[in-house]
């Protein structure tokens, strides 16, 4: 582990004293192990002392315009009186039907309309689910995490006193993947596999012959999967723009009928802002009688306790508005006049130069393969410099107007890592970043 005094004063791009009191007054107990709010929360205050602009690459912030017609479509509605009404809790007939026709169209699942819900993002599409799934039968425990992963929504299993399993899928592929999940659904009696593909923070992405295990494994232990699918269609080296033609997004859906999917407008859409995703159940599931769900719910119906009983309870539904954008962004996808995952594209370009830039300072790749594969450019890539952990790497990047958020925090067992998100790192940034990099090679390659 690299020795470092980063209370000496020193000469840095950010000044010293400035960021050593902004960590000070933030009162973390360890800034390099702070959640990602509390990470954006101190940059925003050290880039209004300073008056200087950071590399921001702590927050998976839309980085693109919203798309046009989601932004019509809801001045649209708007206009038409609907900010004054109280939507359906199970969403507007518009959207359920869209939602539909875009599973079958770029997933290839067949799913009903009732079973698509819209959601206040996913974030809360994940709560919902853990409010359900997590409860259908009081002898089970919680979630197994396929890690690394998002982690707001291991917080969430925390607030709701739902215990959880952690599996880093780094040496843990194909096979091993398999046998490792079956050895801990043996014997965890778990409710619920919580996964993202392609994955949040380290963008691999799990293959056709994994999801297939997961999916036979769901069925074997009874368990229900919720797939994360916050970065629909953005593993770049498949093409999967085209509705109703393979290939398809890879999915889990087609091996079990045990399923959640959470599909975010944020990302693919740029639409973060309104806060509107979707939730869709397999109709199985869907119809699926849970007698312990009677404990908290009206009903032992999967989706009337998920509709009825956890989303009520949550917001009473998703913003009116948001979800005519949603419904027109999805209509115009579905039939072929739309090319969502051509538009968010650009973030694989940033991610080659920005990826070019650190290994080229001393820098590496932390999770940089699938299996057999080199790991694809996407939204997020993860790094590490030679001897420093994550936490420590992040402080220390600080200095020099770099912010991410550490590996620690995601699940990972590789602590030495960060994650970077490119979203927010504008072309007109990268000559800085290169910068600010050769700066910090420069201090520490000794």
């Amino acid at each position: 582990m690299r020795v470092f005094d980063s209370s000496r004063e020193h000469d840095t791009p950010i000044d010293f004293h400035t960021v050593r009191k902004k960590i000070s007054e933030s009162r973390l107990p360890q800034v390099g192990s702070s959640s990602i709010r509390e990470i954006v929360r101190l940059v925003n205050e050290i880039e209004r002392e300073t008056g200087q602009r950071f590399i921001r690459m702590e927050m998976g912030v839309p980085g693109l315009p919203p798309a046009e017609v989601g932004v019509e479509a809801e001045i649209r509605a708007l206009r038409r009186g609907v900010a004054s009404k109280y939507p359906m809790i199970e969403g507007v007939r518009e959207l359920k039907e869209e939602i539909s026709r875009f599973v079958k169209l770029f997933l290839d699942v067949d799913v009903s309309p009732a079973a698509c819900v819209p959601t206040v993002g996913s974030m809360m599409g994940s709560m919902a689910a853990f409010l359900t799934a997590n409860r259908n039968d009081r002898y089970r425990k919680g979630t197994v995490f396929l890690d690394p992963g998002f982690p707001v929504q291991k917080q969430q299993c925390r607030i709701l006193g739902h215990e959880y399993e952690s599996i880093d899928v780094y040496n843990c592929r194909g096979e091993k993947l398999k046998e490792r999940l079956e050895s801990v659904l043996a014997g965890a009696a778990a409710s619920s596999i919580l996964y993202s593909n392609p994955n949040n923070p380290a963008w691999i992405c799990f293959t056709e012959e994994e999801l297939r295990m997961i999916g036979e494994l769901s069925m074997k232990y009874d368990v229900i999967v919720i797939e994360d699918l916050a970065y629909f269609g953005m593993d770049y080296r498949q093409d999967y723009s085209r509705p109703g033609s393979p290939p398809f997004q890879p999915t889990v859906a087609r091996y079990t009928d045990h399923y959640i999917l959470l599909i975010s407008s944020s990302k693919v859409f740029s639409y973060a802002g309104q806060r509107v995703g979707m939730l869709v159940m397999s109709d199985a599931l869907y119809d699926r009688h849970y007698p312990d769900l009677k404990r908290y719910y009206s009903s032992d119906r999967f989706g009337h306790a998920m509709i009825y009983g956890a989303l009520y309870a949550l917001s009473s539904g998703c913003s009116h508005s948001a979800q005519y954008a949603l419904a027109a962004m999805l209509k115009a996808a579905n039939d072929g006049e739309f090319n969502f995952i051509r538009s968010v594209s650009e973030y694989a370009r940033r991610a080659s130069l920005m990826k070019k830039l650190f290994t080229e300072n001393g820098f590496h790749m932390v999770y940089d393969r699938d299996i057999d594969r080199e790991l694809a450019d996407g939204f997020y890539f993860t790094f590490s410099y030679p001897g420093f952990s994550g936490p420590e790497l992040l402080e220390e990047m600080l200095y020099y107007g770099i912010s991410s958020i550490s590996l620690v925090i995601t699940g990972s067992r590789r602590t030495e890592g960060l994650r970077a998100c490119v979203s927010q790192v504008s072309p007109d940034q990268m000559p800085l970043l290169e910068e600010r990099l050769k700066r910090f090679h420069r201090d520490h390659s000794g």
